[in-house]
């Protein structure tokens, strides 16, 4: 896979609680990943960036919520989760990315 597709697989983390206790207890961590992305690429791409051993990725499509405003009824963008199960020896810090 090309390094210019890396980066742009991974688009952010998603960090809320339930992904923090995920977290803790299961050794995973959540990203917000493109819709396009398979397994084994989102495997592929949070190995490198991230230097980690990855062991398992799942996967779910959040669909768009119907919004209301002033000016009428819209729908948000449907979006990819990725949840990466890390193995023993490795960890992610989030602290510093933007």
């Amino acid at each position: 896979m090309h390094n210019e597709k890396l980066f742009t697989l991974i688009k952010a983390p998603i960090v809320t609680e339930k992904s923090a206790r995920v977290g803790e207890e299961l050794k995973q961590f959540v990203f917000k990943v493109d819709l396009s992305a398979n397994k084994r690429e989102i495997k592929q791409a949070v190995e490198k960036l991230f230097k980690v051993e990855v062991l398992k990725v799942t996967t779910s499509i959040v669909k768009g919520k119907r919004k209301r405003n002033r000016t009428g009824l819209y729908k948000r963008s449907n979006y990819k989760k990725a949840f990466v199960t890390l193995g023993k020896d490795s960890e992610i810090q989030l602290e510093g990315i933007n």
